[in-house]
């Protein structure tokens, strides 16, 4: 294959793979749009925070499920249908969260969100990994992280316009009716519905046409958006498969030691590290924690977005660097700095006075700790975020990829619960010191885990990501 015919095949893979994306969109408006609704949603439904945590996290339990399901199904179904089911879902939820009356009401709204961000959390990366050439499937797999954080964006923009629309989140009204935190839900529908019309626009996985044995099919989407020896790829997939080409059952990730193959363990081991070293804290509570700190709601909102416009503008970096240097040493920089930042944050924050919503923290610890905090979004998002998901699209072999990675997004999502529903009752208790030291803990143990579990999978096609592990057993 000529440079000429890459650089023509590249454009139609990056649209294809952009259009995937988007259902990381979807998972960071939502992670992000309940930001700008805590204090109201608690005033308005009289919560206490232990309440408030679970409603918060609802969603998240309701993620967990719907990844865990997501790979069978769409070894089932395939990745298109799965993606537009995800998108019908979400459109309902988002809608039905701004009509809530009660918080339980809302609960169940953002655990069927949950779901389909659970189903497009596991279907954007393994799509985009199937469907990328080798030597730009680290930077078109980014794309799921990338979509993510500027998902966070737009939904701490939209929250700050409805806001100041209605003079205030809690109880302003908004000129064209309702409560200003109700809009900020109904928002999310609109990417919602976006994310469904491109689904329907783009081809179907290669390696799900060959497992259901529509190979000219795949031949066809295989010469237009990765180009090289076509018949070989479609050989080496069948290979993999290994003639498994009936849908695969959760069962089948079992493996001899702790019940399941080891590489699913390494998965399921990332997804948690990215989510205990606390990155999701700065995302739902940071309007809420810098206010406690001094900030006035407007400077909190603002504060929230130049911390979410960081997070978008380093993805770059990881984006420009993860098919040159490679995942592990990116993966490595970035726990090193995570637990520097973290731990700045727990010393600066044992300077506090007060708990929970009285807590107070004057200069120069207020400076300091927003400093820390920044420094810790700009090493989580040039490393963990992007690159996490790079890995799980890729490191799992053909025959188990949905599952497999399905259950790994499991873990996340239930990690992700963990943290944020045991944030607040930790804050009431503790300060915000103990808790951004056990996130740095965290971080540290990552270091550990990757210097010695993560193997090194860049240029490495999906056929092979098998033998990479077994050299490096083997070189140990």
């Amino acid at each position: 294959m000529t440079a000429e015919a890459a650089r023509v095949s590249r454009g139609p893979v990056v649209l294809v793979a952009g259009s995937a994306a988007l259902g990381g969109f979807l998972f960071g408006y939502d992670t992000a749009v309940i930001n700008g609704t805590v204090d109201a949603i608690q005033s308005q439904f009289h919560m206490s925070n232990l309440v408030l945590g679970f409603v918060v996290s609802s969603a998240l339990l309701g993620s967990a499920v719907g990844a865990w399901f997501a790979g069978p199904l769409a070894d089932r179904m395939g990745r298109i249908r799965v993606m537009v089911i995800a998108a019908t879902l979400f459109a309902i939820s988002a809608t039905g969260s701004g009509l809530s009356f009660s918080a339980w009401e809302l609960t169940i709204w953002r655990v069927m969100g949950g779901l389909a961000i659970g189903a497009a959390s596991v279907i954007a990366p393994a799509y985009i990994a199937e469907m990328s050439p080798r030597e730009i499937r680290g930077r078109l797999g980014s794309l799921q992280q990338l979509a993510i954080v500027s998902g966070i964006f737009a939904s701490l923009l939209i929250d700050y316009a409805v806001a100041q629309a209605g003079g205030g989140s809690a109880l302003g009204l908004v000129p064209w009716g309702g409560t200003a935190w109700r809009w900020m839900f109904i928002s999310a529908a609109i990417p919602a519905i976006v994310y469904g019309v491109l689904a329907l626009q783009i081809p179907e996985s290669p390696r799900y046409l060959v497992r259901r044995q529509r190979q000219p099919q795949a031949r066809q989407i295989l010469a237009h958006y990765v180009g090289g020896d076509v018949d070989g790829q479609v050989r080496d997939i069948e290979a993999t498969l290994a003639g498994n080409v009936d849908k695969v059952h959760l069962r089948d990730l079992r493996g001899p030691r702790f019940g399941l193959l080891p590489i699913v363990w390494v998965g399921i081991l990332l997804s948690v590290f990215q989510q205990f070293v606390g990155i999701n804290v700065i995302f739902y509570y940071s309007t809420t924690l810098w206010q406690a700190v001094g900030f006035g709601e407007d400077q909190a909102f603002l504060v929230s977005t130049i911390t979410s416009v960081t997070n978008v503008a380093v993805t770059f970096i990881a984006i420009a660097l993860v098919d040159k240097i490679g995942r592990r040493p990116i993966l490595l920089v970035g726990s090193a700095g995570m637990a520097l930042s973290l731990g700045v944050m727990a010393l600066a924050f044992t300077q506090s006075t007060g708990t929970g919503d009285n807590l107070t923290l004057d200069d120069p610890w207020g400076t300091i700790a927003l400093i820390a905090a920044n420094l810790f979004v700009v090493f989580f998002g040039a490393s963990w975020g992007p690159v996490v998901w790079v890995l799980l699209g890729e490191m799992f072999p053909n025959r188990i990829r949905a599952a497999a990675l399905g259950v790994a997004a499991a873990a996340q999502w239930i990690a992700n619960f963990l943290i944020t529903v045991s944030f607040p009752p930790l804050l009431d208790r503790f300060g915000a010191s103990i808790p951004y030291l056990i996130y740095a803990i965290f971080a540290f143990l990552s270091f550990i885990f990757v210097f010695s579990k993560i193997p090194e999978t860049k240029g490495v096609e999906l056929e092979d990501m098998h033998h990479v592990k077994v050299e490096r057993r083997q070189r140990a």
